[in-house]
């Protein structure tokens, strides 16, 4: 029997296929074990051993009804299974929480709520998005990036550190709620160096010290929010 397929396709999360060899391997089961658990106990008549294996092997992903059931084989939950959530659907799959509990935890219509998880955009109010927050247990960085405020924030960031970075700290603390002073201690860091980057390119004029200045200083524009959060985290431990 051939693995169904989906009317319309569905994103899949981001399985994370050598926990599932290991979670396997530890309850001493086989490939054709977690084969039999998925037809006999959770309906899918079409999963052998072979296609365990390519999940395993990362030749393929199996779908979110497939990644459910396969954590109910290996005891264990959703989360263990897929690597680092991006989306606001495999935040939710990661939780091993349902669409309908989800809308109705936040004050959403299912409809609604399904309408943004599939097109990867919140558009909930300040009550609703600080109770997904709390269902889904989402990090600040998650919640910011879940929300769709990433653009926005290295575009902020962006001008901070290539302008008066001072201000910047007060649109910037209406879009990401951090404590004042952790803020503008994190905005002066980044400025300081992307500054410092900026310095090395006009001190060496031309040539290749200032063409590698010059990419670097590029670089850490193109990957403003990590350097964000990582030097926030540095600063909070």
């Amino acid at each position: 029997m051939q693995r169904p397929q989906a009317q319309q396709p569905t994103p899949t999360p981001p399985f994370n296929a050598p926990a599932a060899r290991r979670l396997r391997a530890a309850l001493g089961m086989g490939p054709e074990h977690v084969a039999y658990g998925l037809r006999a106990s959770y309906g899918l008549p079409y999963v052998t051993p072979g296609l365990v294996t390519d999940w395993e092997r990362g030749a393929t992903a199996p779908s979110v009804p497939e990644l459910a059931a396969l954590a109910g084989v290996l005891w264990c939950s959703p989360g263990e299974l897929i690597g680092a959530p991006r989306t606001l659907r495999e935040h939710r799959v990661a939780r091993g929480v349902a669409p309908e509990d989800v809308a109705r935890t936040v004050g959403l219509e299912l409809l609604a709520y399904q309408r943004m998880e599939e097109s990867d955009e919140w558009r909930g109010t300040d009550r609703q998005s600080a109770a997904l927050a709390d269902l889904l247990e989402l990090s600040l960085p998650d919640f910011v990036t879940v929300t769709g405020r990433d653009g926005k924030l290295a575009e902020l960031l962006r001008s901070a550190v290539k302008t008066r970075r001072q201000a910047y700290a007060r649109p910037l603390a209406k879009l990401v709620p951090l404590e004042r002073r952790l803020l503008e201690d994190t905005l002066g860091e980044l400025h300081a160096h992307y500054q410092s980057l900026m310095a090395a390119t006009l001190s060496w004029a031309d040539g290749p010290a200032a063409t590698e200045a010059d990419e670097s200083g590029q670089d850490f524009l193109a990957h403003i929010v990590h350097h964000f959060w990582s030097t926030v985290r540095r600063l909070t431990h």
